[in-house]
């Protein structure tokens, strides 16, 4: 085999696990809101152990990547996609915590039917989901026209925050009884904001690999 073409294939292997990790990590998201929708402790709980999952992957892409450098020395473009896999892995990963944290939360909701509307999580969650699984296919794909879509939609992810946050601020204003749950479904509305940063900075490599600039070192 050549040298050339065993590359080639363990970059392909690399993505594989990547797409893996990311499909694990849409699923937490999706799991740990579905888990608020119906107060599903034992659903909340478990997506901490999935989490392990991810962490396990990132460790796994994360040799595989050093291996690379080491022993084939990659340069140019090359390196770039084992270095920005790198990167993105770290970002995938966080995302997972994110879902895992909301799961906890869940975990400390009390046995009451919800006294606020979690309508605006719901699609946060919906968006959060999509911008993720966007974020990393434009990745595979070295699409900056797909990474520009995870940006745009970031800006609806944050108008969304800020929209619940002042909601929230005067229900609580309004009867300070219902404190204790609106800053519990506050924290989650955070924790899906956080998300939507993340799979903004996978985006922006995906941009980098399309088109060799990075926002952050113009």
């Amino acid at each position: 085999m050549t040298t050339r073409k065993q590359f080639d294939e363990e970059l392909l292997e690399l993505h594989e696990q990547l797409e893996k990790m990311c499909s694990i990590t849409e699923r937490m998201i999706g799991e740990s809101v579905a888990a608020l929708k119906t107060l599903d402790r034992k659903r909340g709980g478990q997506i901490s152990e999935t989490d392990k999952e991810v962490d396990e992957l990132e460790l796994l892409i994360e040799k595989k990547c050093m291996r690379l450098l080491l022993k084939q020395q990659p340069v140019a473009k090359d390196l770039m996609h084992v270095t920005t896999t790198l990167k993105v892995i770290t970002d995938v990963e966080r995302i997972g915590d994110q879902a895992a944290d909301i799961g906890e939360i869940v975990l400390q909701f009390p046995d009451e039917p919800l006294q606020l509307d979690p309508d605006t999580i719901y699609r946060m969650g919906d968006l959060a989901v999509a911008m993720v699984h966007q974020s990393v296919d434009a990745f595979m794909n070295e699409s900056a026209g797909g990474a520009d879509m995870v940006i745009r939609a970031d800006d609806e992810m944050d108008s969304m925050f800020v929209a619940y946050k002042d909601e929230i601020t005067k229900r609580i204003g309004e009867d300070a009884k219902i404190a204790d749950q609106a800053v519990m479904l506050l924290m989650i509305a955070k924790y899906l904001e956080k998300i939507g940063d993340y799979a903004v900075n996978v985006g922006e490599w995906a941009k980098y690999l399309a088109t060799g600039v990075h926002k952050e070192y113009q």
